[in-house]
């Protein structure tokens, strides 16, 4: 339980990063996202979600970082 608590922490500390370091970017990058066919943007997420499963799985199945 303790490490997904410190799971949803760093993905809340990740997510957040951009909005603090550069917030006029966000904004901007969030309109042109805003103006992308649903389709495009599922497509971004779906490939999104295979990359972080693919390292969580490279991570935990190997030991190519250090493990």
């Amino acid at each position: 339980m303790k490490l997904l608590v410190l799971l949803v922490g760093m993905v809340l500390i990740l997510e957040g990063l951009p909005y603090v370091v550069a917030p006029e970017a966000m904004r901007e990058w969030l309109k042109k996202i805003s103006t992308l066919p649903n389709e495009h943007v599922r497509i971004i997420g779906s490939v999104a979600m295979g990359l972080g499963f693919l390292i969580c799985w490279v991570a935990q199945k190997t030991s190519v970082f250090g493990g």
